[in-house]
């Protein structure tokens, strides 16, 4: 049975269709990347599987059950764990601090519970000598470090990641990418919403491409970025 089955979902902001009838179906273990234009609704399918923004029609399961109705807390608390394209922390609390307010509110962890997964989350994400730093005067590579590390606080059966790579250098999309791939290692589905396309094919089991709010390509990477209209579509490329 897989992981997330998306049937039909659509969402419109007034007369403009952001998501239009997307269906995908992702397997536990797997990582999905998605590509597309700016605009092409990648960030609004995360905030429909999230819970940020309700579907105008169509259904979301997980784990075979359906959330479309879930607020957002609880389809966190159910194992959903994202990070935002824009870094989202809580500027004035140390970054342990915000570590341990994503597992007590977003896994249900008692307090001690929390303070041991932030301190393991600290040493897997590499941020366990800016434990005491506040999290507002962190570097962008470290911010970029603590929305996946608050992520992951939250124990996520699947893993939703928004332009984490989004202006590192080539180095530290480097050292993002061996991260998700020992995270992919643990077993966690991973969902990846990526404009620096080695970093994500150096992950993906799949990519998905979307345009204008629709389905343009979805396979095995390499077919993908082959395909004459993904090129033409999304690099520019005619063939």
């Amino acid at each position: 049975m897989p992981l997330l089955v998306l049937h039909q979902v659509c969402k419109s902001y007034g007369a403009l269709k952001v998501t239009d009838g997307i269906s995908l179906s992702v397997e536990a273990g797997q990582t999905l990347g998605i590509l597309g234009p700016n605009g092409a609704g990648k960030t609004t399918l995360f905030n429909l599987i999230s819970g940020d923004a309700g579907l105008d029609s169509g259904r979301i399961e997980y784990e075979g059950r359906d959330i479309s109705r879930l607020k957002p807390h609880q389809r966190c608390r159910a194992g959903i764990g994202r990070s935002y394209q824009v870094p989202q922390p809580f500027g004035h609390m140390t970054v342990f601090e915000n570590l341990v307010t994503a597992a007590v509110f977003g896994a249900g962890l008692t307090e001690r519970a929390a303070w041991a997964r932030a301190a393991e989350v600290l040493a897997q994400t590499g941020l366990t000598p800016h434990a005491n730093r506040l999290a507002g005067s962190l570097t962008l590579l470290n911010r970029k470090r603590l929305e996946l590390a608050r992520a992951l606080a939250t124990n996520p059966k699947l893993l939703l990641l928004d332009e984490i790579a989004g202006g590192l250098t080539e180095h530290e999309a480097r050292a993002l990418v061996e991260e998700l791939a020992r995270i992919k290692a643990q077993g966690v589905t991973m969902v990846w919403i990526e404009h620096v396309v080695h970093a994500l094919l150096a992950v993906a089991d799949r990519l998905l491409v979307i345009n204008f709010g629709r389905t343009l390509a979805d396979g095995p990477p390499q077919q993908v970025m082959a395909d004459p209209e993904v090129r033409r579509v999304y690099m520019g490329i005619e063939t």
